[in-house]
């Protein structure tokens, strides 16, 4: 299936962050807006709303998709505390992932043991996200830039020799730590592993 170069942002936070309006996406969708981009924004709160947003991720052909939630080693975390763990999480993004990329701006995400779960059996090319904690302030510009350098050097698609010379360039400048993981079809585990500082 042919995808668009387009980002498709899921978000879902906790009561406190939605009273206050942090609202990541909403940001970073803003910011896509100015680089000509059509990002899609689904706010959701439940883990039936993840799904159904998830779904319409499939369906748009949207290339990458950008979740933004709370999360710790486990999985993430909805608004309304529906808890999904990366067994459940592969299961949902199965078979929406091939041949596409996700960003997972949530605390503590991206590791191997998430790698495991997701890449070899959603197909996916790569997931990136922070492998620490990281404030939303942090998260709004970081993934602002990330997406800004990549859309600039080329509107059409992501290489994973570009993306990964700006993480690296993103990690420096804003001292955050991020994993890069992608699929391998050499590696019997089936993804390679760049842990960026």
């Amino acid at each position: 299936m042919k995808t668009k170069p387009e980002v498709f942002i899921i978000e879902s936070l906790d009561p406190d962050d939605e009273g206050n309006g942090r609202f990541e996406g909403s940001i970073i969708s803003q910011m896509l807006r100015l680089h000509g981009k059509e990002p899609k924004y689904r706010y959701v709160r439940t883990k039936k709303d993840f799904k159904k947003a998830i779904k319409q991720f499939g369906q748009s052909q949207y290339r990458y998709l950008h979740i933004s939630a709370h999360a710790d080693e486990d999985g993430m975390c909805t608004t309304n505390l529906d808890e999904i763990n990366y067994d459940e999480m592969s299961k949902i993004l199965n078979p929406y992932l091939v041949g596409r990329r996700l960003f997972l701006s949530a605390c503590s995400m991206v590791h191997e043991d998430m790698a495991k779960e997701i890449i070899p059996s959603t197909g996916c090319y790569s997931v990136v996200g922070p492998t620490e904690k990281i404030y939303f302030s942090d998260a709004a510009i970081v993934w602002s830039s990330i997406y800004h350098l990549m859309f600039s050097k080329d509107s059409d698609k992501m290489s994973r020799k570009v993306l990964k010379e700006n993480l690296t360039k993103i990690c420096k400048l804003f001292e955050v730590n991020m994993g890069y993981f992608s699929k391998s079809n050499k590696l019997k585990r089936g993804y390679t592993k760049d842990l960026l500082q």
